[in-house]
């Protein structure tokens, strides 16, 4: 009763847009920043305005399903293909016919099914700290598991979506009985108790916390770029290793769009998703968030470019959400706080 009332009280402190002809209403997890001014560039190319909500990932797909039939939203954009395939399983998206996503978007970023496709793209590589560790001595995210590595090792908390996906990744391909020795072997080398997010782990390898760590590739980038001196100084004393190069290749993930179960502006949807994989859009992404393009032919930034090129896992990321719930079992008997 009482998360209820909370989750009420949530739902109703987010502005609601307004319906209306020439329109498009968007759900977003990503920061308005981080967007507003594609949706700007849409609006002055095709006269449709974008009204935009912002909000938690979770909490958004939760309004979603409270509002049932009468949410005026038509376009849901948030990160992790795990959360994308939740929203599927819950009866919150529909499928898109629609030739230009299906050219754009590889076929491994995008729902089997069309009910939803990934606009951006992001690795979650091993960090290592340079003066510490010799990247010979990495291989793959499995021998983070090896004894060697005991209490060296920072990655955030087994709720967090991210690393579900990533363990969910390694069901699909190699199990659930050597995922279920992966996680355990993982967990005695932690170097601390799980706490913070994907910067966290990085500051805290640069303070001597730990000698390696788990992070998506974006806040790396942002860490880099951003104006805080001290997560710049804290990147610079990491280095990238990308893991799993001589077989699956590195675990990636995506933010990526569906379009709303009762969208009453599907087309607009549509149209929207579509610009946000032209040429433009797809450079304006690598640029201003350090995320990679799903478009084949876009470059990355310098940045991304300087950090070397490496081999992606290529399983459909529909197979993060399916082992979903297989990937919390498993953290939770290993211990993964």
């Amino acid at each position: 009763m009482f998360k209820q009332i909370a989750l009420s009280l949530l739902v109703a402190s987010i502005a609601t847009p307004v319906l209306a002809d020439g329109e498009v209403n968007v759900y977003s997890a990503r920061k308005e920043q981080l967007i507003k001014p594609l949706f700007d560039k849409f609006t002055e190319q095709t006269g449709i305005k974008v009204n935009l909500v912002t909000g938690k990932d979770d909490a958004l797909l939760e309004r979603l399903k409270l509002e049932g039939e009468n949410t005026p939203a038509d376009l849901l954009m948030t990160a992790d293909a795990g959360r994308l395939y939740r929203a599927v399983e819950m009866e919150l998206t529909q499928p898109v016919e629609s030739a230009t996503l299906k050219k754009d978007i590889p076929e491994n970023l995008r729902d089997p099914a069309n009910q939803w496709f990934g606009l951006t793209s992001r690795a979650r590589p091993i960090f290592y700290v340079k003066d510490k560790v010799k990247p010979e001595e990495l291989s793959t995210y499995e021998d983070l598991a090896d004894p060697k590595w005991k209490g060296r090792i920072c990655v955030r908390s087994s709720d967090n979506i991210y690393n579900q996906s990533m363990l969910g990744s390694m069901i699909a391909v190699n199990g659930a009985e050597k995922a279920q020795a992966w996680a355990d072997g993982l967990v005695k080398n932690f170097a601390r108790p799980p706490e913070g997010g994907d910067r966290d782990q990085i500051k805290a390898a640069a303070a001597g916390q730990c000698d390696i760590a788990i992070s998506n590739t974006y806040y790396y980038g942002q860490m880099l770029t951003g104006e805080e001196a001290e997560d710049k100084a804290a990147a610079e004393k990491v280095a990238i290793f990308w893991p799993n190069q001589s077989d699956r290749g590195t675990h990636i993930n995506i933010s990526g769009a569906a379009v709303t179960k009762t969208a009453k502006n599907k087309d607009n949807a549509v149209k929207l998703m579509e610009f946000l994989v032209n040429d433009e859009s797809q450079k304006w992404y690598a640029e201003a968030n350090q995320e990679y393009p799903v478009k084949t032919g876009i470059a990355p930034s310098d940045m991304l470019k300087g950090w070397g090129e490496f081999k992606a896992d290529s399983l459909n990321l529909s197979e993060l959400g399916k082992h979903n719930a297989e990937a919390v079992k498993i953290m939770d008997k290993a211990g993964w706080k």
